[in-house]
């Protein structure tokens, strides 16, 4: 596993040597953009419309566009000065907090922490402290030149590091448009709509959902490679749902589950004597 970063985590004043390891990869199924006529992969060239030729990266500076048409550049020189009123090599612990006080929404990427070689028993300390006390710490960090808040957690026994987005960059649900006003709900409906939820209650465990599309595109790309002939299956018929109601029957009794079978009692298999 490659090491992403390496710094410190500060915790008063507890300073943990880590090093930082990306904790998910994605799984997508990547394609090039070929020639039509040669199988060519196509490359993508920077132009500018104005002068009309190619342009190399030394002749690129960033701008912002702070009026249609107006920018402003920023230089290397500018993005160094801010680098020395944020600490880019360290995640500094703020706060402590439960886990249940953030709502999903303001996760973003997760990173496996470990320490440095003389950073294991201040390592184990932080993570013993927080199981015992069940809290997760609220961090700034800098990856990148860019500062993004943190939620420090356990995670089968390794300190797992989440950013989680600042409150201005979650959009507010004023902004959805369609969200239907509160009205009064059908009662029968409610509690077969209850039972439907009840009998798909279950245990969560992640080794039970698969990615369907990635799987079947992954075997399509194998029985390419390999020159067998593609079978289209069938569409599956479309439900034609009438109404709420004759749905929610529908699917409790489609979801119900078969009841345990009972065990014969032992006189029934013996007779006395």
């Amino acid at each position: 596993m490659h090491t992403l970063w390496k710094g410190s985590i500060s915790f008063g004043l507890v300073n943990i040597p880590i090093k930082m390891f990306t904790a998910t990869e994605e799984k997508d199924i990547r394609f090039k953009y070929l020639h039509k006529d040669c199988n060519t992969p196509i490359k993508y060239e920077k132009v500018c419309p104005t002068c009309n030729k190619k342009i190399g990266e030394g002749d690129i500076v960033r701008g912002f566009e702070y009026e249609p048409g107006q920018f402003i550049i920023v230089d290397k020189s500018d993005f160094d000065s801010l680098k020395t009123s944020v600490n880019s090599k360290s995640i500094e612990i703020l706060d402590f907090v439960s886990l249940d006080e953030i709502d999903p929404i303001y996760f973003e990427k997760s990173y496996f922490l470990t320490p440095q070689d003389n950073g294991g028993n201040a390592y184990s300390l932080l993570r013993k402290v927080m199981m015992d006390t069940k809290k997760i710490a609220i961090a700034k960090v800098t990856i990148r030149n860019r500062q993004s808040l943190a939620a420090l957690r356990i995670y089968n026994n390794v300190l797992l590091m989440e950013t989680i987005f600042y409150p201005d960059e979650i959009r507010s649900v004023s902004l959805v448009p369609g969200i239907p006003e509160e009205s009064e709900v059908n009662e029968k409906e409610l509690d077969i709509a209850t039972k439907l939820v009840d009998n798909l209650t279950e245990t969560f465990d992640p080794a039970k959902y698969t990615d369907d599309y990635r799987e079947a595109l992954r075997n399509l790309i194998n029985k390419k490679i390999e020159g067998k002939e593609i079978q289209t299956a069938p569409e599956a018929p479309e439900r034609n749902v009438i109404d709420l109601m004759e749905a929610l029957k529908a699917s409790v009794k489609e979801t119900k589950k078969a009841p345990a079978k009972k065990k014969k009692k032992t006189s029934e298999r013996k007779s006395a004597g």
